[in-house]
C-alpha cells in the first residue's frame, strides 16, 4: 500500500537557519529509489544534496529553485512503493510538434502598435532532440513553464532520462535566451506562425551592433555570505599584514629527490602545501597568541590547530578545515588536502568540513598571484598568504645568485597581536621552509 512521505529541510549545520533551492534533481512523475538524492540546496557555506526518504515516486514539489526554505520546511512529496504516477488521458486533442517552430512576443514599438518580435532559439540540429511528444505528455511544470513563456520544446535541448524534456532544460533554456516579455497573455496565432518568416542572418546582424550588454544574475547565498563576513572583518578587526621573502630551494630540492619515493610510498605526490602546514604549526606554537580570537571583552586561547586551507570552488571561496594538524604527517597532510580540494570540486563539501579553524592559509601563487594582502577569515587572528615563485636574483654569502623565492605576506588582527609577535611569527615560517632539515630534527 502507497503513501506518502514528505521531503524535508534537513538540520544545515551550526549558526545555519537558512538555505535556498539550488535544484531540483528529480522531475514530478519519476521514480526515485531510497536516499536518491532529490533537490540541492544552497547555504551561505556549502551545497547539500536532500535524499528520498523512500523508494516511490516524485510526487509533487513545494518549493521552486531559488525559493527561500527554513529547516523542517516541506519541500514536496514522494509517493512511497509506487513505480509511476497515475496516468490521465486528456480528452481533448493533442497538438504535436514535428518541426522546430519560432515564437514570437508582442513589443510596442514607438509609434504605439504591436509588432511581432521573434524569440530567439539557439541554432541545434534537430536531429539532437527532434521529439515529437505533445505538451500534454510534459510534466506539468514542464507544461506551465512552456505555457507561461510561450515557447517550443523542439528548440529546447532535452537532458532527462530517454531523452526526457525536464524543468531544468527549459529553465536553463530561459535563461540564456530570455524573451523581451512574457507573452503568455498574448500568445502569437497559429496563422502568425506560419506566415511569419524569421530571418536569423538579419537578426544576428541587428545584434552584433550593440556591444554593450549587460546580464543581471543573483548572488548565490554563498557569495552573499562571503561578501558579509569579508566586510565585517574589514569594519570590525584591526587588520595589519606584514612581509617577507622565502627562499624556496632547500624545499624544492628536496621534493625533487624524494618525489618518486614519496608517492609510491604514500600513494600522493609531494606538494609544498604541507612544508607550509607543518611550517605555520610550529609558528603557532612558537606565538600562541596567533592561535587565539576576541570574543567579546576576552581572549579565547586555543591549544588545538585546526588549519583551513582557502580554496576556490565552483560555487565561490572555501575554506575546508584540516583537523588536528600538528598529529599529521607530511603524508597525512597531503591526502587530507587532496581529499577535501575534491570534495570541493564536486560540491561535496559537508557542514564539518568548514566549521572551526584556528588559523588559515591562502596559496594565491597558483592563480600566479605574486603578492597580495589577505582578508581575515573571522574570527581568526592570522591568515598566510602563499604566493607564486618566481626566480629572482638574491645575495648569498656575499654573490648574487639566482634563486626561486616567494613572497610570504601575513594578516594579522592588530588588536590581539603586536607587530613584534607577527614579525616573528613570519619569521619562523621562512626559517621552517628554508632549513626544512633542522625544522624536521627540531633544531
Amino acid at each position: 500500500m502507497s503513501k506518502q512521505l514528505e521531503i524535508k529541510v534537513p538540520t544545515l549545520g551550526e549558526s545555519v537557519t537558512e538555505a535556498t533551492v539550488a535544484r531540483w534533481l528529480k522531475e514530478v512523475g519519476e521514480p526515485v529509489k531510497a536516499d536518491e538524492a532529490l533537490v540541492e540546496l544552497e547555504t551561505d557555506k556549502v551545497t547539500l544534496e536532500v535524499p528520498a526518504p523512500s523508494s516511490g515516486v516524485l510526487e509533487s514539489i513545494f518549493s521552486n529553485r531559488g525559493s527561500a526554505v527554513k529547516i523542517g520546511s516541506v519541500l514536496g512529496m514522494v509517493r512511497a512503493g509506487e513505480t509511476q504516477m497515475p496516468s490521465v488521458k486528456p480528452k481533448k486533442e493533442e497538438t504535436h510538434f514535428s518541426h522546430p517552430q519560432p515564437q514570437h512576443t508582442e513589443q510596442k514599438s514607438f509609434t504605439g502598435h504591436s509588432t511581432p518580435t521573434p524569440h530567439i532559439a539557439p541554432s541545434i540540429p534537430a536531429s539532437a532532440h527532434d521529439h515529437s511528444y505533445s505538451l500534454l505528455e510534459y510534466p506539468p511544470s514542464v507544461q506551465k513553464l512552456l505555457n507561461d513563456y510561450n515557447l517550443n520544446p523542439s528548440f529546447i535541448m532535452p537532458t532527462g532520462k530517454g531523452g526526457r524534456l525536464t524543468k531544468g532544460d527549459v529553465l536553463d533554456y530561459i535563461e540564456k535566451n530570455p524573451p523581451l516579455e512574457v507573452s503568455a497573455q498574448h500568445p502569437p496565432q497559429e496563422a502568425d506562425l506560419e506566415t511569419k518568416e524569421w530571418n536569423y542572418e538579419e537578426e544576428k546582424a541587428a545584434e552584433s551592433t550593440d556591444d554593450r550588454l549587460e546580464k543581471r544574475t543573483p548572488m548565490s547565498r554563498l557569495r552573499q555570505r562571503v561578501a558579509e563576513r569579508l566586510k565585517s572583518a574589514q569594519n570590525t578587526a584591526a587588520i595589519l599584514t606584514t612581509f617577507n621573502e622565502v627562499d624556496m630551494s632547500a624545499v624544492m630540492d628536496l621534493r625533487s629527490r624524494y618525489k618518486d619515493v614519496f608517492e609510491k610510498k604514500h600513494g600522493v605526490k609531494l606538494g609544498f602545501m604541507s612544508f607550509f602546514v607543518k611550517a605555520c604549526v610550529h609558528a603557532l606554537k612558537e606565538i600562541p597568541m596567533m592561535n587565539s580570537q576576541i570574543e567579546g571583552d576576552e581572549i579565547i586561547h586555543k591549544n588545538y590547530y585546526d588549519i583551513g586551507i582557502a580554496v576556490s570552488a565552483p560555487q565561490g571561496l572555501v575554506v575546508p578545515v584540516l583537523r588536528d594538524a600538528d598529529h599529521l604527517g607530511y603524508a597525512e597532510v597531503e591526502k587530507a588536502i587532496a581529499a577535501l580540494g575534491q570534495k570541493a570540486k564536486e560540491n561535496k563539501l559537508e557542514m564539518t568540513d568548514l566549521s572551526g579553524g584556528t588559523f588559515t592559509i591562502s596559496n594565491g601563487g597558483i592563480f600566479g598571484s605574486l603578492l597580495s594582502t589577505p582578508i581575515l577569515n573571522p574570527p581568526q587572528s592570522g591568515i598566510l598568504g602563499m604566493h607564486k615563485i618566481q626566480e629572482r636574483p638574491v645575495v648569498v654569502n656575499g654573490q648574487i645568485e639566482i634563486r626561486p623565492m616567494m613572497y610570504l605576506a601575513l594578516s594579522y588582527d592588530h588588536r590581539l597581536i603586536d607587530g613584534r609577535e607577527a614579525v616573528t611569527f613570519l619569521v619562523q615560517i621562512k626559517e621552517c621552509i628554508e632549513n626544512p632539515g633542522r625544522f624536521l630534527l627540531s633544531l
